[in-house]
Formats: C-alpha cells, structure tokens, sequence
C-alpha cells in the first residue's frame, strides 16, 4: 500500500518567514525586498553556544559546518521557545551541484519530523524554487534583490575602507546603521527606479568620502573563503571584529561577482563541455543584468581615488585562469583564487582564507593553489584556516595573530615607522574563552 506524505505550505497571511543571518549587512536589505511583497520576515542574529548545541543536536556531525550553524539558527528559534512553531516558515538557500548546501532543506526537514513539527520550508537557489512552497518569487523581485545586493556590497566595501582610519571611532559606523535604514525603507515600499538606484550609489559614496581620516600604515588583510563562513560572524567567529581589534585594515569581496560567477556556470558548460544552448543564452542574459549593477557601482566610485573599485568580471575571470582554469566550477571553484590574485596585487597580502573542515571543493581551490600562488606572488602569505563546531576558536585568533606579528616586522624592516601595536580585545571576548 502506498502512502503520501503531506507537506506543509506556507502561508503568506499566518507564517513570519525566518531567514539565516548570512550576510551581515545584506541580509537585512534582502528582507526589505520581501516584505515589499506582502510577506513578513525576520532575520535570525542569534550565535553562541546554545544555537550551535541546537545544531549539533537535531543535525548528523558528519554534515558540514555552514549546516549546523544556518539550520541551528532555525532550529534554535523554535526549541528555545522565541517563536512559535505554529506561525513561522524557514527559508532555506540552495547552491545546486555537488555542494552540500544543496541538501540543507531535506536535512531541515528531517530534524523537524524528529522534533515531530510540521514548518513549512521554502528553497531559494539559482536552479529551483520549491514546488508548492505558498512563496512566488517574480522577476521584479530579483531585480529588486539585485539593487540590495549592490548597496550592500558598496557599503561593505566602503565600510572596511574607511573605519580602520576615521578620526571619530564609531562614525563610519554609524553612516552604515543610517543607510541601511534608508536605503531599507525604499526597498520595502518597492521603489527601485536605476536613476534612483544609481543616484543613492552617488550619495552612498560621497557620504563615506567625507568621514575625517587620519594617517596611518596599517597591516592590510584580506578574508576569502567558502561564502558562508567567510561572510557570516557566527561561523567565522566573529573575524572582521577580531581583525578591526588588532588594529588593521581588512577587505571582504563583495556578494555581486559570487553571484555572477555562479550564473555563468551554464555558459561556461556549453563552451568546454557542451549542453544546453537555451541555458547558456540564459547565463549570458543574466550576467549582462548583473554586469549593469556592478558598472553602476564602480561609476559611483570614479571620483573617489582613495577608495578601491572591484574589478569587472571579465577582469575576474583573467585573474582566476591564472590559478585556475574556468571550467573548475565546483563550491567556490576559480573565483576564489581569483579574489586572492585581485587582493594581493590590491595589496591585501595577507590573506585568511577561511573554509569548513572538510569541505573538499573549497579545499582544492583554496588550500590546494597555494604552491601555485608562492610561484606567481612570493610576497604573498595566505592562511588556510579551518572552521568547525570541535575547533578552538583559542587556536583560530593564535594562528592570525602569527599572521599579523609576521607582516608587522616586515612593515618595520622596510619602513623605520612604528606599525600601531594590535589593541586589546572586544569587551567580553577573553571571558568567552
């Protein structure tokens, strides 16, 4: 006899969507443009011992690290009592191909039938949207979602560029709380005309360059990584923190080439491996969109010198086949050792490249490229450094810290200058030790 088993839909008028923290300053403009729709939605910011623990709990050890922490923040809303199981939905971000992450929603679901819970779960990835999932995603929602992308990633990239260096601490700061505050308005009243858009990417940037710096000479670092470890403050233990505590000046590439490296998987098919000409003229369309968005934001930034301009993506990709070929596609595949080529020659030598313990794709093309880049960049130091719920946070901030001592006393040896010395940590940081 067979047997169906019911899955639950969501319900735009009963559920509150709950949403991962994946990108810290993203996130909160991403969730703007779905409330813009009708929906309500809430970004989940808890981290600790406790949402790990929910994780660890509900979830097989052996799945990887960017698992527990996302699907432990869900898991934790509804066992800790903070929300209702009854009136909440999860979304869940799928990958696609070989990744793990193309799984979290069926290991999502197969922890809540163990807690016995019925919550609906709506899939987002580049390829699916989960059938029957009561969530419609339009196309003026993706292009809205675009326009969040490109604020966020301007505001990331000024924000590291500016704060190490402002006179008044906490003002940069501050302009970040401000923008996404007004910029999120906008996007939840669905307003996202490109004269408008590119109009705030102006304003954005003029606003960022009139914060009073002084000068110094700083040790520069650049973070890449498995996308979620290298941008989520939980799994990363709070890095971009540590670092602004040890006094340096640090850059995160930003959301937008990610996005358009993993769109272009289907043309990059069709011309080594043959396929589908329909999918390839699909890529080809969608990176062209993108291409928009990243052009406006480099013009935002033309008058402004000081400050440094991403690349396009075809410089991206040249870059990348230095290291790497482009058919080389699985996890992060060749844009991340083409985001440490564009760091380094940035003169962001120091790099930390941080990924999931046993994360095989990410491994071959970051830890894997290594003697490749001693080759091309013998300047260069990057730091392969592993993430996982067993690993000693203790051991991770020792392992930077040699990083940073090294670059210090080669600042000294070239420069009699004094290097600023590291400022003690975050308050509450050695008590969480």
């Amino acid at each position: 006899m067979s047997s169906t088993v019911s899955v639950p839909v969501f319900d735009k008028k009963k559920h509150v969507l709950l949403i991962p923290d994946l990108f810290p300053i993203h996130m909160e403009l991403l969730a703007n443009v779905i409330r813009a729709s009708g929906y309500r939605v809430e970004v989940l910011r808890t981290h600790g011992a406790d949402v790990m623990e929910a994780g660890l709990k509900y979830i097989h050890n052996d799945m990887c690290y960017p698992a527990i922490c996302s699907l432990g923040q869900q898991l934790h809303a509804i066992t800790s009592g903070t929300h209702d199981p009854a009136d909440v939905a999860f979304v869940q971000f799928q990958t696609g191909g070989g990744c793990r992450a193309s799984n979290y929603s069926m290991v999502l679901r197969k922890a809540l039938n163990k807690l016995g819970l019925e919550i609906p779960i709506v899939t987002l990835g580049f390829s699916t949207l989960s059938r029957n999932s009561g969530f419609s995603l339009t196309p003026a929602m993706c292009i809205r979602a675009l326009v969040a992308v490109t604020y966020g990633d301007l505001l990331l990239l000024l924000g590291n560029q500016v704060r190490p260096y402002e006179t008044n601490p906490g003002q940069t700061q501050s302009l970040l709380r401000h923008w996404e505050e007004t910029l999120g308005r906008e996007l939840s009243a669905a307003r996202a005309g490109l004269g408008q858009v590119k109009r705030n990417l102006k304003n954005i940037a003029r606003s960022f360059a009139e914060i009073p710096v002084k000068a110094a000479k700083k040790v520069k670092v650049g973070i890449v990584g498995e996308v979620y470890v290298k941008y989520s403050p939980f799994a990363n233990n709070q890095l971009e923190e540590f670092l602004q505590n040890q006094d340096c000046e640090y850059m995160l590439p930003g959301v937008l080439g990610f996005l358009r490296y993993c769109l272009s998987s289907p043309a990059v098919d069709w011309e080594l491996y043959g396929g589908s000409r329909f999918s390839r003229e699909v890529s080809v369309f969608l990176g062209r969109v993108i291409g928009r968005f990243e052009a406006a934001l480099s013009r935002a930034l033309a008058g402004y010198p000081q400050f440094h301009t991403p690349p396009s993506f075809r410089q991206m990709r040249e870059k990348g086949e230095r290291i790497l070929s482009k058919g080389v596609k699985m996890g992060e595949g060749w844009y991340l050792p083409a985001e440490m080529v564009e760091l380094i020659e940035s003169g962001y030598d120091r790099i930390i490249c941080a990924q999931p313990f046993g994360c095989l794709p990410n491994h071959i093309v970051g830890r894997g490229t290594l003697k490749r880049f001693r080759e091309l960049y013998p300047q260069a130091h990057i730091l392969p450094l592993d993430y996982d719920a067993s690993l000693s946070r203790v051991n991770q901030e020792n392992r930077i810290k040699l990083l940073l001592t090294d670059a210090r006393e080669k600042m000294t040896q070239t420069d009699p200058t004094p290097v600023p010395a590291p400022t003690s940590a975050a308050p509450g940081l050695a008590s969480s030790f």
